[in-house]
């Protein structure tokens, strides 16, 4: 009775409370009730909303926190969607997303203008803004596709480009019929909205990952830096709709603009994507749901001829534009299938583009009832558009994109690798294990993520302090690799030699990389060059990485790789280019290989495979390439592919190569690759050229250029 007096419990609920606690609870249970009979949540999250809002039993009202906050979903969708994208890929299809954009504009614009023009005898200007209703599309199943692991592929990547490029066009055309139906169109018109719309892309995408740059180098706070994120949204956002099209557009090309400085590794792209998928995305679904009114479809005949025509016109054309995507690119029936599944959702946009059509009256009636530009017949059809079609997008984006993450073992250089692999990071120093951690994540394959470990070998008389100091740091160490989903395998040894300590843990967990890290101050130091030299790289079978980190790994952009003459001859040369190809797509940085041109030829023709953008420079000499090493600018890396004496590709020169990094690049970063030199005997299943996965993909290459 208390909790009566307390509460006010009439209906719609306004204590923010129990409204609070009310979606928290369907965001809960929906999932966990609608997987058991395989119905995608995001759609009983949409159903949800339609059942307590104020079209079913009134539980909520659809006020501003729900909008605010579903606004803030909407706008992650698309962030997300320009965020995950792989820019390399992205290059390389930009064609093809132009394509399809061209496809799922003109196809469902073409059938909804007849429609309306020839059916429902709608006027010119009324049947192009109803036409252009179908022409956008919302990417609400891209979060299923992201929970797959399938954002890389060809089809997922070619939609999203799609989606921006149909947006942008179905929201000029809303643009430009409220100017005509306010008879505000002209050259001024056009040449405002060009030049305001030029203006916003250059500042979003070139201004923006400026100001990212800036601020990751300067704050490690968590927290400010998703903050950041946030705002860096909601001002893209504000541009855009500034610059005259819709928010959701600022929000796309805010991903794009800080797509390279938000590693798909990384803890911060952890926050962002949890914070998205629990809260933000959730709220959105459910104010989708809330806008449908299932009694309007029974008010008149003339609402369901509507929606009807609206539905053939919107899931037809996507259908067939899908279709054509397919045919055109010989993609698989599958991929065609996630095409039309993730282009087939109509909420944002469209739901925008009406609720404008619907607040402009062009004229009164005698009778004083405005007309509209779009009537509440449209209106009403939208909503039974949008649920209709975020049922079909849910269903068939769950069920394509399930097949291919199956049939899809991403075996290639592009893609994860499946090889067993093993990486240990030695610690040793507190600035370096949250570096030496964040590479070991970069260079690893998305699939292992039980398969690092963080070793601490105390070599003192095992007195507290250095106990405690060696616990502190791998819970450290285990702490950074949480904040990505990464389960850290911490060990700490009792040796009298630490160098002894790290090669038996080696053999004991059967190492395939061991990561080094550089202290800031002392570089290579003359004890460390030779415990380098003369002792851990005298594990004959394992990648051993030096490593040196003077900025973080989301602000570089450009890796410069040196390659000496017969690298490729090296036992372990194709296992250290799968961590340098991974450090390249896991961060979406530029690389440069400068190499001779025999290990160009094979490095270009296996590229083709990779999603990375990636220059081929020859290097006549070693000594070219010290020198191009000494001038590299800010926010630039080197990466040496090394050789220690008695290797093929040994040079005497790289003994030079410590003095050098110390004097001319002490402030960036650098990591030197010691590729084995030997596979390991007992386990020629893991390291042999020819395994499965990347290594069949590499193998099969070389074998046809050396025949």
């Amino acid at each position: 009775m208390i909790l009566l007096s307390i509460h006010n419990l009439s209906f719609p609920i306004e204590d923010p409370v129990l409204k609070f606690l009310l979606v928290l609870v369907i965001i809960l249970v929906a999932p966990l009730l609608l997987n058991k009979i395989k119905v995608p949540h995001l759609l009983g999250l949409i159903i949800a909303g339609a059942v307590i809002g104020p079209n079913g039993f009134n539980v909520l009202a659809r006020d501003s926190s729900i909008v605010v906050t579903g606004t803030t979903g909407l706008l992650y969708i698309m962030f997300l969607a320009g965020l995950e994208i792989d820019m390399g890929d992205f290059k390389k299809n930009k064609w093809k997303s132009l394509t399809f954009g061209l496809y799922t504009f003109i196809v469902p614009f073409v059938l909804g203008y007849l429609g309306s023009y020839y059916l429902l005898h709608f006027s010119i200007l009324t049947s192009i803004l109803f036409a252009s209703l179908f022409s956008s599309h919302t990417l609400i199943a891209y979060p299923l596709v992201s929970k797959l692991g399938i954002t890389k592929n060809k089809a997922v990547n070619i939609t999203v480009g799609g989606t921006m490029i149909t947006d942008i066009l179905a929201l000029l055309v809303l643009a430009v019929i409220v100017g005509m139906s306010q008879g505000e169109v002209g050259t001024e018109f056009w040449v405002k909205l060009s030049a305001s719309f030029i203006v916003f892309a250059l500042i979003v995408l070139i201004v923006f990952p400026i100001i990212g740059r800036w601020f990751f180098k300067r704050v490690d706070d968590k927290i400010s830096q998703y903050i950041f994120v946030l705002v860096m949204i909601y001002l893209a956002a504000m541009l855009a709709e500034l610059a005259g099209v819709e928010a959701i557009i600022g929000a796309f090309f805010a991903g794009l603009a800080l797509n390279r400085l938000i590693p798909h590794t990384s803890s911060l792209m952890n926050r962002v994507e949890f914070v998205g998928n629990a809260i933000f995305i959730p709220f959105f679904l459910i104010s989708v749901g809330m806008l449908i009114d299932f009694k309007a479809f029974f008010k008149s005949w003339e609402t369901l001829q509507v929606a009807g025509i609206m539905l053939v016109a919107s899931i037809g054309g996507k259908y067939i534009s899908a279709v054509m995507t397919q045919k055109s690119f010989r993609l698989s029936k599958e991929e065609g299938k996630l095409i039309f599944g993730l282009s087939s959702a109509s909420a944002a946009a469209t739901l925008a583009s009406v609720m404008v059509g619907y607040n402009i009256i062009l004229s009164e009636t005698e009778t004083g009832e405005p007309v509209r530009l779009l009537n509440e017949h449209v209106l009403n059809g939208s909503i039974l558009l949008i649920l209709i079609s975020c049922t079909i997008s849910s269903f068939i984006s769950m069920a394509s994109a399930q097949k291919i993450a199956q049939s899809d073992n991403e075996d290639t250089v592009s893609g994860n690798s499946h090889e067993e692999e093993n990486i240990l990071l030695a610690i040793n120093h507190e600035e370096t294990v949250e570096r030496m951690v964040n590479l070991g994540i970069l260079i690893k394959a998305h699939s292992n993520t039980e398969n690092l470990f963080a070793l601490n070998v105390i070599n003192e008389d095992k007195n507290e302090s250095s106990v405690k100091n060696a616990e502190k740091l791998l819970h450290q160490a285990a702490d950074a690799a949480a904040a990505v989903d990464v389960k850290m395998q911490t060990l700490k040894r009792y040796d009298n030699d630490v160098i002894n300590g790290v090669k038996n843990v080696i053999k004991e967990q059967n190492i395939t990389d061991l990561i080094i890290g550089l202290e800031d101050e002392k570089g290579f130091s003359p004890s460390f060059v030779y415990n380098l030299y003369s002792g851990y790289l005298q594990n004959v079978d394992v990648n051993v990485l030096v490593y040196h980190a003077a900025q973080p790994l989301s602000t570089i952009k450009k890796y410069a790789v040196m390659i000496p003459e017969n690298a490729h001859k090296e036992a372990g040369f194709f296992h250290a280019l799968l961590r340098v190809w991974n450090i390249a797509r896991n961060s979406g940085a530029n690389v440069v290989f400068y190499a001779p041109e025999n290990i160009l030829d094979i490095l270009q023709k296996i590229v083709k495979k990779a999603n990375i953008e990636a220059e081929f420079i020859i290097m006549s000499t070693w000594q070219d390439g010290e020198k191009t090493a000494a001038k590299l600018k800010e926010d630039e890396a080197l990466i040496i592919l090394m050789a220690k004496r008695g290797m093929k590709s040994y040079i005497p020169r790289m003994r030079l190569i410590p003095e050098l990094l110390n004097r001319y690049l002490n402030d960036n970063n650098y990591l030197l690759i010691f590729p084995f030199s030997e596979f390991d005997k007992n386990s020629p299943e893991i390291r042999s050229v020819g395994n499965h996965g990347d290594f069949v993909e590499i193998g099969n290459v070389i074998q046809k250029i050396f025949k």
